[in-house]
C-alpha cells in the first residue's frame, strides 16, 4: 500500500521481536491506497509483510484474522497473520498493525485465460467458505456507505459527471427491485489483479482482505471481472475472458437467474463505486497534504471511462 506511516528499522525491530523475528531490512511497498505496508527481511532469510492500518483500530483489523483461518482450511492461498499473546494485532506508531508471511509470486499484468479460471474458482470457493461465517464487522463499506459517498461527491461534480452518477444510481435501484434473488455473504470487495499473486498460471496468493464486507456476492464477481477481463489500457471488456471467468466461477457456485440478468448492470455499478473511491481518496490526500513518491495515485478517470463503457453494453 502507499506509505502513510513512516517507520524506522529500529521501530520495526522492536515491534517484531515479540513475534520471534529478528528484522534486518525494511522495504516500503508503494502500491494500493488504503494502508501502509512494508516488506520485512529477517536474519534467517525469511520475508514477511508488516501492515499498519491507517483507518482501522485493533478490533476492526482483528476481525479479519479468523476469516483467513477459515479460508486456509478451504485450501485457499492466504497469508494468515502471525500471533503472540494469542493475538495477531498489536500496535506500532500508535496504530494497529500485524505481521504476516510474504507470499511469493507476481501480479498478472494481462491475465491469461488459465489465470482467470484460477481466480474465478478461488473466488467462488471463498464465497462458499464464508457463506454462513459468524462475523459482525465494525468496519463496513456496504451499499448505504457508497450511497452516502455518492451523494457527498455529487455536490461538487460537474453537471456531466453528476448526470452519469445519477444514471448509474437509478439503473441500480431499478435492477435491484426487479430482480431480487441475489444471494449475499462475505465478499473480498477488492479482488483486483494487484491483490493476487501467480506463479505462471497457478494462483499462489490472495491478498488484502481489509475491505471484507457482507454484501451481494454479485458485487465481488463484478469487481473481479472488471479488472481481470478488461483490455487495458482501454476500458473495453474482453468477452472471451468474461465468458471463461463466469464459467469457471459457476463450476463452484451456480448463479441464480436474477444474478445472470443483473451482472451487466453490476459491472457498471462497481466501476462507478471505484470511480467514487478514487475521487474520495484523491480529495482526502489533498486535504491531508499527502503527496510525494510514497503515495500511489490511482486515476479516477480510468474508472469513469469503464462506467461509460459498461453502460453502453447494457
Amino acid at each position: 500500500m502507499s506509505v502513510y506511516t513512516t517507520l524506522s528499522l529500529a521501530q520495526v525491530q522492536e515491534f517484531a521481536a515479540p513475534y520471534g523475528l529478528e528484522v534486518i531490512e525494511l522495504i516500503p511497498i508503494q502500491a494500493g491506497i488504503q494502508n501502509t505496508n512494508y516488506f520485512l527481511k529477517t536474519i534467517d532469510h525469511k520475508q514477511y509483510v508488516l501492515t499498519v492500518f491507517e483507518e482501522m483500530d485493533e478490533v476492526q483489523a482483528g476481525e479479519i484474522v479468523p476469516v483467513l483461518d477459515r479460508l486456509q482450511q478451504y485450501q485457499l492461498p492466504v497469508a494468515v497473520p502471525l500471533k503472540y499473546q494469542q493475538r495477531a494485532i498489536h500496535h506500532i506508531a500508535a496504530k494497529a498493525a500485524q505481521i504476516a508471511p510474504r507470499l511469493e509470486g507476481k501480479h498478472p499484468e494481462q491475465a491469461s485465460i488459465l489465470q482467470i479460471e484460477e481466480i474465478a474458482r478461488a473466488q467462488a470457493t471463498m464465497h462458499v467458505a464464508l457463506r454462513d461465517f459468524p462475523l459482525q464487522r465494525q468496519f463496513s463499506r456496504d451499499h448505504q456507505y457508497w450511497k452516502n459517498v455518492a451523494y457527498t461527491l455529487k455536490q461538487n461534480m460537474s453537471e456531466e459527471d453528476a448526470a452519469l452518477l445519477q444514471q448509474v444510481l437509478d439503473l441500480f435501484q431499478q435492477t435491484r427491485e426487479r430482480y431480487p434473488n441475489r444471494p449475499q455473504g462475505f465478499i473480498h470487495s477488492d479482488l483486483f489483479r494487484d491483490n493476487t499473486l501467480f506463479q505462471g498460471d497457478e494462483l499462489v496468493g490472495i491478498l488484502d482482505f481489509y475491505e471484507l464486507n457482507y454484501d451481494e456476492l454479485l458485487f465481488d464477481l463484478a469487481i473481479s471481472i472488471n479488472d481481470f477481463c478488461t483490455e487495458y489500457p482501454t476500458s473495453k471488456l474482453n468477452t472471451e475472458k468474461f465468458t471463461h471467468y463466469v464459467a469457471a466461477y459457476t463450476q463452484v457456485r451456480a448463479l441464480t437467474e436474477d444474478e445472470k440478468v443483473c451482472l451487466p448492470v453490476y459491472l457498471a455499478v462497481v466501476a462507478c463505486r471505484f470511480w467514487l473511491m478514487r475521487l474520495s481518496v484523491a480529495q482526502k490526500n489533498q486535504a491531508q497534504g499527502r503527496n510525494g513518491d510514497d503515495i500511489l495515485f490511482k486515476n479516477p478517470l480510468e474508472m469513469r471511462a469503464m462506467v461509460v463503457n459498461r453502460l453502453q453494453a447494457i
